[in-house]
């Protein structure tokens, strides 16, 4: 870790890892000799869209995106999705499922009841959404045009362990904050779709994996620039992409298959995550938020037993050099966000830091 840089458990936009930062910075004002930076260049131009093909080859190829399936590189992040995906897939039947699972999950729902039928097919809402529904707890719609959810509620530091079977109908799952994290078997879903903060690249990029027959089946209502097979047919330029964010998701997946791909992420993502929430259940002074068997690997919620000690912890991890541990303002507390990026040394001073706050006070 560079001496200038801080440990960053910020939940998005989030830490990229410093070797990526080198080589953007290395290539800021002149890339591959062009004589200008990948922010000046025409998206149309032959150097820019070399660019683009080559990093949908490499997404495609760290996920494992079978062919069927289209990638799109958008803009507007999650939350543009929440309209797009029933814009775009609800009308086959004008009804679908949501499991709300978490603030960005019911957001989503919400969004969906504008423009078709809602069934909620699970929530975790009784217990405050610290757990999963387990496969059993889900009240599925045979006639709903899909099932959606979010794998991963970087707020309640839940994680889904399981993908939801759901028979014919197809899945659309928001991915934002762990795609690429784990192995995902893509042929199991309709949409997966992701915010790149998080896990990927800076904010202004969002990825849409969709399987082709899904498209095409828009309400007469939705905006050319909402529109999926829009979209395909353009090859993501119906307008201006997010040409620099694109640069560097190339970038991240160079350095991801460095690290072994989604499955050599996988590994060090349990580890991180297993030596956080062993210090943490072993503290005296914090409980972990999530329920055991529902705990995310990418967004570590805990707490003491008073907001004044909440306080005094985030205010010392500061001076020790951390920075974003502060909870979300919904749910107070202290958030640890370690996605692929975070270094495993990272959260090892972060368990000295808290071992030492607990013994101390």
């Amino acid at each position: 870790m560079a001496n200038d840089r801080v440990f960053n458990f910020s939940a998005g936009p989030s830490m990229l890892p410093l070797e990526v930062l080198q080589r953007a910075g290395a290539e800021i004002t002149n890339y591959g000799g062009s004589g200008m930076s990948v922010m000046e260049m025409s998206h149309r131009s032959k150097i820019f869209l070399k660019i683009f093909d080559e990093t949908q080859e490499k997404f495609r190829k760290l996920l494992g995106v079978p062919e069927g399936y289209k990638v799109l590189f958008l803009q507007g992040g999650g939350t543009m999705q929440f309209g797009m995906i029933p814009l775009n897939l609800i009308g086959r039947t004008g009804q679908a499922d949501y499991a709300v699972t978490g603030h960005f999950a019911n957001l989503a729902m919400k969004e969906a009841k504008k423009y078709g039928q809602v069934t909620i097919a699970a929530s975790s809402e009784d217990r405050k959404h610290v757990y999963i529904p387990a496969q059993e707890q889900l009240k599925l719609n045979p006639d709903a045009s899909y099932f959606y959810y979010c794998s991963n509620n970087t707020i309640e530091g839940t994680q889904w362990q399981y993908v939801p079977e759901t028979g014919s109908v197809p899945l659309a799952c928001d991915m934002s904050s762990d795609i690429l994290s784990r192995p995902v078997d893509v042929s199991k879903f309709g949409l997966i779709f992701a915010g790149a903060q998080k896990n990927l690249a800076p904010a202004g990029l969002t990825i849409v994996i969709i399987r082709e027959d899904l498209a095409g089946q828009e309400l007469p209502i939705t905006p050319a620039i909402m529109n999926y097979k829009s979209m395909i047919d353009k090859d993501s330029m119906y307008n201006t992409p997010p040409c620099w964010c694109i640069y560097m998701l190339g970038l991240m997946c160079d350095w991801l298959e460095q690290q072994g791909g989604a499955a050599g992420m996988e590994k060090i993502n349990q580890k991180k995550a297993q030596m956080l929430y062993d210090v943490l259940d072993n503290a005296k002074l914090f409980t972990v938020s999530a329920e055991k068997g529902s705990r995310s690997h990418m967004n570590v919620t805990f707490r003491s037993a008073s907001e004044e000690m909440d306080a005094k912890f985030v205010a010392e991890s500061v001076k020790a050099g951390f920075t974003n541990l502060k909870g979300h303002r919904s749910v107070g507390g202290m958030r640890a966000s370690i996605y692929n990026a975070m270094p495993t040394e990272g959260v090892e001073k972060l368990c000295d830091f808290i071992q030492k706050f607990d013994k101390e006070n």
